[in-house]
């Protein structure tokens, strides 16, 4: 032990020595005229405020309070039965102006700056990019071809009669309430397919938790909900075409594109995929060299779609169909992503989403009737649409009942739909609020109405057996 103190003191102490021997002769030192740009550390009376004026920190704090927020307040919904992603989400109305601004301005504003949203933006638009990815994966084209026939009945009729009352609706709402700029077609459309869609991932989840997955109902409200989504996301992808080009001559060349993209994806890109996993993808292991093909083919798929102006989603929603039938390749792959995805981004756009969201704009008893008008029509289209075409291909009410309301389950889809709506200037704030409380309340409706309709259908069946036993008697 001493030979090492000495050794120590012998050859890091003259080090030490020289070292403060130029410290103090460097303080004679005149620098030259040269300005740095970097600011003196002493400069602004104090480093660590300072240091909460950067970007990076804003955006960490960001992250952390977001995150905290959302699994605290998920946490409590699944204690009331609830998805934990609705809590999620109200997590971010939570954070918006709607309470955080309202009660702790100053707070709500040194968390949230103006001049920094864009940040915040982008990451969770990364986040909805993978999303949407694994979305498109989960997908199992093969498994559709299976009571596809049924499923297209009950699927279709679910986005048509919702849809035409969201046309119907816009028709009322566009000479208020639409953006001066917006054609009525792009705005009457726009409002359609918001009123159309289901939360294909929310759905699932409600279906694992009920151990539903493998009962016929469960079975027909998954492959229905996948070619929901399919459907609507190719809708939609020729909505925000017209959108953008302000007719629909205007946006033929964007869906001409479009089409030509689609079949580049499937009959090139697809088997390029399928030779390369076989090569690549061996003993449920996979390469570097596939992962980096994996992740290059869903950047350059979203960035394809957001050049030729259907948004970057669509891309990113396409690769992941595209991606080679192998289940197990699938089921790896999504796990890796699916942790930084769901759990650390989303709850960012969730936040951001919450940011938009005003309730109160909606400050007189007209724009809460709309409101009203708006969940009641959603809740109508939706859940009648998807009962009453499963009980024409041949379902019992109670399964018919059950499949309407499961895809009366909005929740995360919608929320992104409402954003891209929000982002082209079709929805007005108010608005957009509207829609928003619609998403939380059909996806908070999901559950207490299987449970009305399990509990109805279970005492009607007790009612009749105890009926029958006592004709037998």
């Amino acid at each position: 032990m001493m030979k090492q103190l000495k050794f120590y003191i012998v050859t890091i102490g003259p080090l030490l020595a020289f070292i403060a021997f130029f410290l103090i002769q460097g303080k004679t030192l005149v620098p030259s005229t040269f300005v740095s740009e970097v600011k003196n550390a002493n400069a602004g009376g104090g480093s660590v405020m300072e240091s909460f004026k950067h970007p990076l920190t804003i955006i960490l704090m960001q992250i952390l309070v977001v995150l905290g927020t959302a699994k605290f307040i998920g946490y409590l919904f699944t204690r009331i039965g609830q998805q934990s992603v609705i809590g999620e989400i109200v997590a971010g109305i939570v954070l918006g102006p709607s309470l955080l601004g309202l009660l702790f301005p100053d707070a709500y504003h040194f968390l949230f700056p103006v001049s920094l949203m864009s940040n915040l933006n982008l990451v969770s638009q990364v986040g909805l990019v993978l999303f949407m990815f694994i979305i498109g994966m989960e997908l199992d084209l093969d498994k559709l071809k299976n009571r596809v026939g049924e499923a297209i009945v009950i699927s279709h009729l679910s986005i048509v009669f919702p849809f035409l009352l969201g046309v119907m609706l816009a028709y009322f709402l566009y000479s208020t309430y639409a953006p001066a700029n917006i054609p009525f077609i792009a705005y009457s459309l726009f409002i359609g397919i918001a009123m159309s869609i289901t939360a294909f991932p929310v759905l699932a989840r409600i279906l694992k938790e009920r151990n539903m997955t493998q009962t016929p109902v469960g079975s027909m409200a998954i492959i229905c909900a996948a070619i929901d989504d399919v459907t609507a996301w190719c809708i939609l992808a020729v909505i925000i075409a017209i959108a953008k080009a302000g007719n629909v001559s205007g946006a033929l060349l964007t869906i001409a594109f479009t089409v030509i993209y689609v079949l580049i994806m499937f009959f090139a890109g697809k088997p390029l995929l399928r030779k390369l996993s076989d090569k690549y993808f061996q003993n449920d292991t996979l390469q570097a060299p596939f992962i980096a093909t994996i992740f290059m083919t869903l950047i350059f798929s979203a960035f394809v779609a957001e050049v030729i102006g259907i948004h970057a989603l669509f891309g990113a929603f396409l690769a992941g169909v595209i991606m080679p039938a192998n289940l197990s390749l699938r089921k790896l792959f999504t796990e890796r992503v699916e942790d930084v995805s769901i759990m650390l981004l989303l709850p960012l756009f969730f936040a951001f989403t919450g940011l938009r969201t005003q309730i109160g704009l909606l400050n007189n008893s007209n724009l809460w009737l709309i409101c009203g008008a708006i969940i009641g029509l959603a809740v109508v289209g939706k859940f009648m649409g998807g009962a009453l075409a499963a009980k024409l291909v041949g379902l019992s009410w109670k399964d018919g009942l059950s499949i309407g309301a499961l895809m009366n389950t909005r929740g995360l889809m919608e929320l992104i739909v409402l954003n891209i709506g929000y982002d082209l200037g079709i929805l007005r704030p108010e608005i957009f609020t509207m829609f928003v409380l619609m998403a939380l309340t059909t996806t908070f409706l999901t559950a207490p109405v299987l449970n009305f309709i399990e509990k109805f259908y279970a005492r009607k069946e007790a009612s009749e057996m105890s009926k029958n036993k006592g004709i037998a008697v």
